[in-house]
């Protein structure tokens, strides 16, 4: 499998989640819920992650899984440890560590980052969440999109 990452365009250039995982400054990424949500326990090491940033409509880095932490259920203070054990690879602002607060953790560390240039183009389509499982990237892009289903992507 391979997974489509929105990452967040919020902030400044050279402050956005994309440009940190470029200049190798994150080689980390969370994705964290109340509880189990994709992409935890869907992604493995070795897989392929695709990353674009939400609303540009390109696919502009790739990268390959080295290891994923998954955790259920954690107390504030389990939640704390995690973040704080991860800190240097995840690169997370106080908003990004608030907003990813959560009992059940996904963390998806990388490495070989790559960007693709040109950019792929994405065809987004109305029911899609911001991790993607899919089969090829062929299966997102334009002119050779395939309607998505979230079947491979089911706990």
């Amino acid at each position: 499998m391979v997974h489509l990452v929105y990452c967040d365009n919020a902030g400044k250039k050279g402050e956005r989640v994309l440009d940190k995982i470029l200049s190798g400054e994150k080689t980390m990424v969370i994705r964290s819920a109340s509880g189990r949500k994709i992409p935890h326990s869907r992604v493995f090491a070795g897989e392929t992650l695709y990353f674009m940033e939400k609303g540009s409509m390109e696919v502009s880095a790739k990268a390959i899984v080295t290891s994923v932490q998954n955790y259920v259920k954690l107390s504030e203070d389990e939640i704390n440890q995690v973040f704080y054990d991860n800190e240097s690879k995840l690169a997370l602002t106080q908003k990004q560590k608030d907003r990813w607060h959560k009992k059940c953790i996904c963390l998806v560390e990388f490495g070989g980052v790559e960007r693709i240039e040109p950019s792929l183009p994405f065809d987004r389509q109305s029911n899609m969440d911001d991790w993607l499982i899919i089969e090829k990237i062929e299966d997102v892009l334009a002119g050779t999109s395939i309607p998505y289903n979230y079947n491979k992507s089911k706990l």
